[in-house]
């Protein structure tokens, strides 16, 4: 079998399930691979700044990772601005929704509304309020979404900084998003 043999979802048969399951499986396992792609292309994202939106993904998780976190936030980090190119103005949720199911929830909610949280220091400078974030003063993971922009994020713009390559993650992310995927809603 090359392809399945329906064109209704409606009409297929336990084989041709069997056999999408077959390739779903293949393209997951494949998945840290897009994830490597995907970065090396931020190289060519948004500009206007000192160094490029991969420069600054791999500056952000040099930090974490020098200031001692663990590989899911070290990860998490790096892929932060992921979706800026597909989705510029939700680049966030677009990124927590690639690291859901592997990392857990408390870097998956930061990474989400890092966007909120980075207002802190800009905000007033384009006329929105730099205390959004005060709205999640009470949730769990709220400080924990104020270390990653203050120590990580925020000040990862730095042509000086030494930054690891990407190379150097490439087994992160492979260990990462080689893991059994959490159920998510």
């Amino acid at each position: 079998m090359k392809s399945v043999a329906f064109t209704k979802m409606e009409d297929g048969t336990i084989e041709d399930y069997s056999f999408l399951a077959k390739h779903e499986k293949e393209f997951i396992l494949d998945l840290p691979n897009r994830i490597i792609s995907s970065l090396e292309k931020l190289k060519d994202s948004f500009s206007g700044y000192k160094i490029d939106r991969l420069e600054h993904s791999l500056q952000t998780a040099t930090r974490a990772l020098r200031d001692k976190a663990d590989i899911d936030w070290v990860v998490s980090a790096l892929i932060h601005d992921i979706g800026d190119d597909l989705a510029p103005l939700n680049h966030d949720t677009l990124a927590a929704s690639v690291v859901a199911p592997y990392v857990r929830e408390e870097c998956t909610w930061v990474i989400k509304h890092h966007g909120i949280f980075q207002l802190k220091y800009y905000g007033d400078k384009i006329g929105l309020n730099p205390e959004e974030r005060q709205k999640f003063k009470n949730h769990p993971y709220y400080k924990s979404a104020v270390k990653f922009c203050e120590k990580w994020d925020q000040k990862s713009f730095d042509p000086n900084y030494d930054t690891l390559p990407l190379d150097y993650f490439k087994p992160m992310i492979i260990e990462v998003f080689s893991r059994e995927a959490w159920v998510t809603n």
